[in-house]
């Protein structure tokens, strides 16, 4: 595996969570502007004032509970720009087994940023 491979997970990246992002931005209550597919070297996703969302393509590796997770998450960002109690009161509402997901990439998370370094 190497760079054709990274750049293959990006593109399934780019189509699964356009397509997940679509599905749980109603369900969450919100808008937003673009998705941006990224190779993050310390983040899985990231949400920015303007409304544009960034995912980590090695998310394809995990599962999807956790992708699921990741992208709730930053669309909970868009009612709250901090990790506040209604910040996870408003995560746990639309995925309320979301710590399970988090102790995944507790417990994986590391391994598949290795994965990357080790394909570049």
């Amino acid at each position: 595996m190497g760079p054709e491979y990274l750049e293959y997970l990006r593109e399934c990246a780019r189509e699964d969570f356009e397509n997940r992002v679509r599905l749980y931005a109603p369900v969450v209550g919100v808008t937003y502007n673009r998705i941006f597919i990224r190779g993050q070297k310390t983040r899985w996703g990231s949400c920015s004032s303007a409304g544009n969302l960034n995912f980590n393509y090695l998310l394809m590796l995990a599962p999807v509970y956790v992708r699921n997770y990741v992208i709730v998450h930053e669309l909970c960002h868009r009612k709250e720009m901090n990790h506040s109690k209604r910040f996870w009161a408003e995560v746990e509402r639309v995925l309320p087994d979301y710590r399970e997901a988090e102790r995944w990439l507790k417990e994986h998370g590391e391994e598949l940023m290795m994965q990357k370094e080790s394909m570049d």
